[in-house]
């Protein structure tokens, strides 16, 4: 009798990876390993780990990831101030890169050929998951089972029980729900009318901001070289923290995200986001680095900020693009230290104060009171020569006309 084929499976224990586990291996042959990284999503890992093995897999591999998540990849994109179409915090987009790296590192480990991910043929992570792979070991060969068996979510639903799959979801909750320790994302079900206000149940991370406390909560953020390191004066070690900001922001319903935006493959798709920290840790960033960063590198910061969002929504992270832009923002954030403190408030976030050793405000310039040691003399030259060149053009424009 031949030997299996291996396979390794990113595998969450939701609905569409766990049919997924029994049917690759039950009707398609191969042996499957499944893949599971924590990314600081809120479950069980021993219980998904029994569950793909109850589903079929001959073996189960869960791998703390957290601290790569943030480190590798995270923090660079608070570095970018990343926001997709001005509004994601690229939660998901940030991890499926790292969930690919996993993947290629566990082929190698049991000599596997075969990778495999649950992505349906209008999703965005069918092209991250592939790409990254590619970019990584091109020898591979990458599966996508649901774009060949081409089931509806109510059909995975009954495939499910008809197998004896235990799945979180049911004709009633049909919601698609993918979670890490920078967002949580929720689609499907009446999410997919942008005319429909989500329902309550949508939403976990977040309270309703109009029921959130009556009273405002201030964070003081400390920074160094652009990362979070303190809470309210206290040291707290990133993960840690960034879970500490989830529950605090998100007990006043910041973070809640209703976007219809662009999805890779080319069509429009309405999302619902929960990003309490990422919102509150991105805000006080941009903020600190208005007070720390001359004007030529914030402006050429602000335009690549948007090329990190595209890059990171399109799947391209390893890419030489996005390896150059890190190298540039890693530079920058050697002066972006200090403290911001934010008020928390009905769904709000707001920048209330901030002080850096590294400010390039000088408050002795900037007044307007007594002791006022701006050059004022200065200005008239200034200004004739900054008009110059639109002096001469209307000059000439005018002699032209006459």
């Amino acid at each position: 009798m031949a030997e299996k084929e291996r396979l390794i499976l990113a595998y969450s224990g939701g609905l569409d990876t766990s049919v997924l586990v029994h049917w690759l291996s039950a009707e398609k042959g191969f042996d499957v390993i499944t893949a599971t990284a924590d990314v600081g999503q809120p479950c069980n890992f021993h219980e998904i780990k029994e569950k793909a093995l109850l589903c079929g897999a001959t073996n189960a591999e869960v791998i703390d990831a957290r601290l790569e998540f943030v480190n590798e990849y995270v923090i660079p994109a608070l570095w970018a101030n990343a926001l997709y179409e001005g509004e994601y915090p690229l939660a998901t987009a940030l991890a499926r890169p790292l969930i690919a790296k996993i993947q290629v590192e566990l082929a190698h480990k049991h000599k596997a050929k075969f990778l495999a991910h649950g992505c349906t043929a209008k999703g965005n992570d069918q092209v991250r998951f592939e790409v990254a792979i590619r970019a990584l070991d091109p020898s591979l060969k990458v599966l996508a089972p649901m774009r060949e068996w081409k089931m509806t979510r109510a059909q995975e639903i009954e495939y499910a029980k008809e197998k004896g799959i235990p799945v979180p979801v049911t004709m009633e909750s049909p919601y698609s729900v993918d979670e890490n320790l920078w967002g949580r994302s929720c689609e499907c079900g009446v999410l997919e009318d942008p005319w429909h206000e989500p329902p309550a149940d949508t939403f976990e991370w977040t309270a309703l901001p109009e029921s959130g406390p009556d009273e405002a909560e201030y964070i003081e953020i400390g920074f160094e070289r652009g990362m979070p390191v303190t809470l309210d004066g206290k040291k707290s070690d990133i993960v840690s923290l960034i879970e500490t900001l989830n529950r605090r922001a998100g007990k006043h319903g910041v973070g809640r995200i209703d976007l219809v935006e662009d999805r890779v493959v080319g069509i429009k798709s309405r999302e619902i986001y929960e990003a309490p920290a990422a919102i509150v840790l991105i805000t006080a960033h941009r903020d600190l680095e208005r007070l720390t960063l001359p004007y030529d590198c914030l402006n050429t910061k602000w335009l690549l900020e948007k090329e990190v969002s595209r890059i990171a929504y399109d799947g391209l992270w390893f890419s030489p693009l996005n390896e150059a832009i890190e190298a540039f923002n890693s530079v920058i954030q050697e002066n972006v230290n200090g403290v911001v403190r934010v008020k928390l408030y009905k769904g709000n976030v707001k920048v209330v104060g901030r002080k850096s050793p590294n400010s390039l405000y000088d408050r002795s310039l900037a007044t307007y009171e007594g002791k006022d040691a701006f050059e004022h003399d200065a200005s008239s030259g200034f200004i004739k020569l900054w008009g110059l060149p639109l002096e001469i053009w209307a000059r000439r424009n005018k002699k032209e006309k006459q």
